[in-house]
């Protein structure tokens, strides 16, 4: 912190000086910032706020020889070109407020963009109107000393035009001779600059690794943004375009160094010049690990995937294993499953998947180590207490798992098309076989929410069931189902009509009774014997 402290200067300026040095390139905005996205009202309100002489914050920018990947312009402006000798100073903090500060006062008059006007009559902020007020003072004017001259002479012509000249004098005054405090850090490293923007940007816009990454690794030749932006257009039919770009990152960062560890992941900056070929290497990977998600596991959307670890091992074990026996197919079931179900990444971080990165890959293609050491499935009791909701590691693991079943309508026999029942996240295709609503009216103690009171159902079919008692329902679906009414429960994993009468049991009964059956089901899974 001493260190960093000797090369953090503080300063005010000169609202010009900013605008000079925007200018000339030397103030430029990293890739990895925000677009612009102050409102209207934002902007008038931080000019009043000039002219007022209130304080609005201060400018973080960081000083550096390093030449990083920048946005071309500032709001709509294209900004010059300096040579790579020319430190820069990149903006941290304050690219909405230079932005403003830029159009409003610094913009050639000519060009289009943000513009302002101060209305002398009004004694107001306002944007540029289409038609030309001669009361209303263009702000790019402040700084061009004829157009200002010319245009306070000509107040002269109105009968009000002390109080107008006045009002233009104070304005000029505030804003020539406002100072904006700048705190610069000089020559730090793309290590020290991340945690220090993260916490001073009052934003409130996080730095992520990825954009970082996005800056350090841009050239010519590369972009970042361009080839993760292909990579998830790839991926898109798959249903997993919306991939995270941090998680590509991750991807990029295990083919390469066997590892997701954040100094790794930073030191693919250093190996620009291979880029080209890992980008390769690792889309080739993922595109194998996905297609085994959606056939194996029937994931086919990036919304269901339990962990996304468990793609980032999946791609690593394929970026050094190009196919799969059938052995050890069988073995990376046994690994999802029990990673899925025992939650095995819901704690540890980047270090344990890191580890975890050569022991899966030792055991699905060597059968090196122990299964019991990959998770243990859970018990009924946990089974039964796992809450149905999306975000839940678990509960999509038990969709997954049923969906693996290929289940049938409870109401009309009908195949379930799981392809399009978990490409996006709807809670119509799942079916509350104790409607909620039926377990308020009774009173039921029992948590209504448990994965073991869901089933997969059309949503047309949920529909004609609603909230009916299924002392009611449950029969009129046996009877039309007939002989093959005990295939299609089981198919859902429910219990078979046969076998549970559910015209008479209750929803203990049922919990009771369909937790067996769910939780042998997952033990079997996490054999690996189910596919």
């Amino acid at each position: 912190m001493a260190d960093i402290l000797s090369r953090l200067q503080t300063d005010t300026t000169f609202l010009k000086n900013i605008i000079d040095d925007v200018k000339k390139g030397e103030i430029k905005i990293p890739q990895f910032q925000r677009k612009f996205v102050w409102k209207e009202q934002q902007a008038l309100d931080l000019l009043d706020s000039i002219a007022n002489n209130y304080p609005i914050g201060s400018l973080l920018l960081w000083r550096t020889q390093v030449k990083l990947a920048t946005e071309r312009n500032i709001g709509d402006f294209r900004l010059p070109e300096t040579d790579d000798l020319t430190p820069t100073d990149y903006v941290l903090d304050g690219q909405q407020r230079i932005t403003v500060i830029y159009s409003c006062l610094g913009a050639p008059d000519t060009e289009t963009g943000f513009a302002v006007v101060f209305d002398l009559q009004k004694n107001v902020f306002q944007p540029k109107p289409d038609q030309h007020n001669a009361l209303s003072f263009p702000l790019r004017w402040l700084y061009e000393t004829t157009k200002l001259l010319d245009f306070r002479t000509g107040l002269k012509t109105y009968p009000d035009h002390e109080t107008y000249q006045t009002r233009l004098d104070a304005l000029i005054a505030a804003f020539t001779n406002y100072k904006l405090p700048v705190v610069t850090l000089k020559d730090l490293s793309i290590e020290e600059v991340c945690p220090i923007f993260e916490r001073i940007n009052s934003s409130g816009t996080k730095l992520s690794t990825y954009d970082l990454m996005v800056a350090a690794t841009w050239s010519q030749t590369f972009d970042l943004n361009d080839e993760t932006g292909k990579i998830a257009t790839a991926l898109e039919p798959k249903g997993f375009g919306t991939i995270d770009p941090n998680t590509l990152l991750k991807c990029l960062a295990a083919v390469k160094f066997a590892s997701i560890k954040k100094d790794d992941i930073l030191a693919l900056r250093n190996v620009a010049d291979e880029m080209d070929a890992l980008v390769d290497d690792t889309s080739s990977a993922l595109l194998k690990a996905v297609d085994l998600l959606s056939t194996e596991f029937r994931i086919h959307s990036w919304d269901f995937l339990p962990y996304e670890a468990l793609l980032i091992v999946i791609t690593y074990a394929f970026s050094k294993a190009h196919g799969l026996s059938t052995d050890q197919l069988k073995r990376i079931r046994i690994w999802f499953w029990r990673a899925a179900f025992a939650e095995r990444y819901r704690v540890g971080g980047e270090n344990f998947v890191t580890n975890d990165l050569k022991v899966v890959l030792n055991f699905v293609t060597e059968g090196l180590g122990d299964s019991a050491d990959l998770g243990v499935p859970p018990s009924r009791e946990q089974v039964a207490n796992t809450i149905f909701r999306i975000n839940n590691s678990r509960a999509r693991a038990f969709v997954l798992s049923l969906a693996v079943r290929r289940p049938r309508n409870i109401t009309n026999g009908a195949s379930i098309d799981t392809a399009e029942a978990l490409s996006i996240f709807n809670k119509k295709q799942f079916h509350h076989v104790f409607p909620r609503a039926h377990l308020r009216r009774i009173e039921a103690p029992e948590e209504h929410n448990s994965i073991i009171n869901i089933c997969m159902l059309t949503a047309s079919e949920n529909n004609s069931i609603s909230d009916d008692d299924p002392k009611e329902y449950v029969p009129e679906c046996v009877a039309k189902l007939g002989d093959s009414a005990d295939a299609v429960f089981q198919s859902n994993l429910l219990p078979p009509p046969s076998d549970f009468d559910y015209t008479i049991r209750t929803y203990a009964d049922f919990l009771a009774s369909r937790s067996a059956i769910v939780s042998e089901y997952i033990a079997r899974l996490c054999e690996g014997d189910i596919h």
